[in-house]
């Protein structure tokens, strides 16, 4: 028993006397309360302590027990579904236990130990198996097969017996026998937080992450297996992107990290998610989910471990071959939990008081993510998406949290008040976002849909940005002085703004939009907007066009049902059955024009 004594107190970091076995990282119970805490820094026999809960109360003297074991998390069925803290204690079974309000120092099993699981191998006695291989399954969910794999520490071995029926988790399903003698095989594992766990091979991300949102898929798309920020001012919907990608995603597992974030946005997300259907499957999406809620009311301290609890259990269920998709919201709220500590330890601050290691921390988290194959003798390929909110004071972009995210991932949503202010929703800006990963995911969507959709994407971010330029000159000198050519531009980058890139998340039918049917909405838009061009070059009056009835059909075109795709066709037709009869100069028409115009000039 490795026990040492309180000799200091300073808010959430406890320093120990007399711990000479104590290793970085180690858990250790703090006071009389057991208070769970971390090794962060050591000093020959002196240890410096992150606790994870309240220390009000705690004094100088008491005792310091170490574990002698890192910070790890326990993995196995009934993760899926479950509400966890950043300690990974399942604070629905706490709250069951001691009430609204946890009493420090309470714990949990972190998973179900006396319920059974039907376990079906897959593998049979005889079997050469090695680290990673699935040796059989439990049904987790309707949604979600939980591989049983051999753990990373056990390199090769053979399967003397295997068993199939009703266990609990800690039953030994297998006996493999390996070089350093037989190994018994469960249902759980235990993994360090802070250590990555490992793949066979990592590959660049090639396939587009879809999420249902137009303004990301088809303007700034996320890769599977990519890394993205969602920077915003309070108010400006992070929260609410970050909820419409964890519902619409279509990665098989998601994993939601409400890191200090506000109480009242963790219990949206406890009280909708039970309640929504996976579009994929038409089951609950609770029945792909885990939440960690780690909320602003909580010690500061256990930010830090929300962050690399959330992303180990995502490693997880990637080795089993899932795509997952990681949400952190938000890491602003992690890096004050860093911030906090530093000064407690007196370190050498950095840009704002954070510490000097920020950009490490924040590199580290997100390599996490990727496209791997996975450990074993199959060929699993999966992958991790990471989606971290941050929350500058102000919208300040020039923020140390949001410089040092943007430095390491490759996809940048920005968020624009005035745009939140507008309820336009997602309010992210098209003329300061970007995406790192268009060039890959440029041969994904040739493959799937062709050029065309390239093309249009390409024109319509184009006329977005001349838009921006022209209402300058409108502001100036009014919209008269405008040509032809350049008021067809502001009508169409309007249409793209309002009838594309808004989307309501509370309509049945805009909530979700697939690939298919984005494409050929932007294509109507942009059809309408070559149609009009070519009249007006052949002279056909701009308010003519402007006054068409079916710009307010295009602008009704994404409430069409997923099933009636159809109907596009027909408005792409009825476009240009529109334009067609509008009606030209006579040449006598255009020789008056031109003299007109000669006589104004002179």
């Amino acid at each position: 028993m490795n026990v040492g004594t309180i000799a200091k107190i300073s808010g959430p970091l406890v320093v120990a006397d007399k711990l000479p076995d104590a290793c970085m990282n180690d858990v250790v119970q703090v006071g009389e309360k057991q208070l769970i805490g971390e090794i962060i820094e050591l000093h020959g026999d002196r240890a410096y302590i992150q606790v994870y809960e309240e220390t009000a109360g705690v004094r100088p003297g008491e005792p310091v027990l170490s574990r002698g074991e890192p910070l790890s998390v326990v993995l196995g069925p009934g993760l899926i579904g479950s509400i966890y803290d950043g300690i990974q204690r399942p604070l629905n079974i706490l709250q069951k236990r001691y009430g609204d309000f946890i009493a420090r120092g309470t714990t949990a099993p972190r998973i179900d130990h006396k319920r059974k699981w039907d376990f079906q191998p897959i593998r049979q006695a005889g079997d050469t198996v090695k680290a990673g291989d699935v040796i059989g399954t439990v049904e987790e969910s309707a949604l979600i097969t939980h591989r049983i794999m051999l753990p990373p520490r056990i390199k090769q071995g053979v399967i003397v017996q295997i068993e199939e029926g009703s266990m609990t988790v800690d039953d030994t399903v297998a006996l493999v026998r390996t070089d350093a003698g037989l190994e018994e095989i469960t249902m759980i594992q235990e993994w360090p937080v802070r250590k990555p766990r490992p793949y066979r091979r990592r590959e660049e991300p090639s396939a587009l992450l879809t999420t249902g949102q137009r303004v990301i898929d088809t303007f700034f798309p996320l890769a599977r297996g990519g890394t993205a920020c969602v920077p915003g001012p309070f108010g400006s919907g992070k929260t609410v992107v970050q909820h419409q990608i964890a519902k619409w995603a279509d990665a098989q597992v998601i994993i939601f990290i409400g890191c200090g974030e506000r109480g009242n946005e963790m219990t949206n997300v406890l009280q909708e998610f039970p309640e929504l259907i996976d579009p994929h499957s038409g089951k609950p999406l609770m029945e792909r989910t885990i939440l960690i809620a780690n909320t602003s009311n909580m010690p500061v301290a256990a930010r830090e471990a929300s962050i690399y609890t959330g992303i180990t259990l995502a490693e997880y269920y990637r080795d089993m071959g899932y795509h997952v998709a990681v949400m952190a919201d938000s890491t602003s709220r992690w890096a004050e939990a860093l911030r906090e500590m530093g000064g407690r330890l007196e370190e050498m601050p950095g840009e704002e008081g954070y510490p000097a290691y920020l950009g490490t921390r924040m590199a580290e988290f997100y390599a996490r993510a990727g496209q791997v194959y996975c450990l074993g003798s199959e060929n699993r390929e999966a992958s991790i998406s990471i989606i971290g909110a941050v929350s500058p004071p102000g919208g300040d972009l020039a923020d140390p949290v949001v410089q040092a995210t943007l430095r390491v991932v490759k996809v940048f949503w920005s968020l624009d008040a005035r745009l939140a202010y507008e309820r336009h929703f997602p309010a992210i800006d098209w003329l300061a976002s970007y995406s790192l990963y268009d060039t890959t995911l440029d041969a994904y969507i040739r493959k799937q849909f062709g050029e065309e959709p390239i093309a249009d994407r390409m024109l319509a971010m184009r006329l977005l940005e001349e838009e921006n330029e022209l209402k300058e000159i409108v502001r100036l000198v009014g919209l008269e002085s405008l040509s032809p050519q350049q008021r067809l531009t502001m009508r169409t980058a309007q249409s793209i703004r309002e009838d594309f890139l808004h989307q309501n998340a509370f309509h049945k039918e805009d909530t979700f939009t697939s690939l298919r049917k984005q494409y050929a909405l932007l294509r109507l838009i942009i059809h309408m907007h070559e149609v009009a061009g070519k009249a007006l070059e052949d002279g056909v009056a701009i308010q003519d066009v402007l006054d068409l009835p079916v710009w307010e059909n295009i602008a009704r075109a994404k409430y069409i049902p997923e099933a009636e795709l159809e109907s596009y066709d027909a408005l792409v037709l009825e476009v240009s059955e529109a334009i067609a009869p509008l009606k030209r100069p006579s040449k006598s028409e255009e020789t008056e024009a031109s003299a007109v115009m000669e006589a104004s000039e002179a």
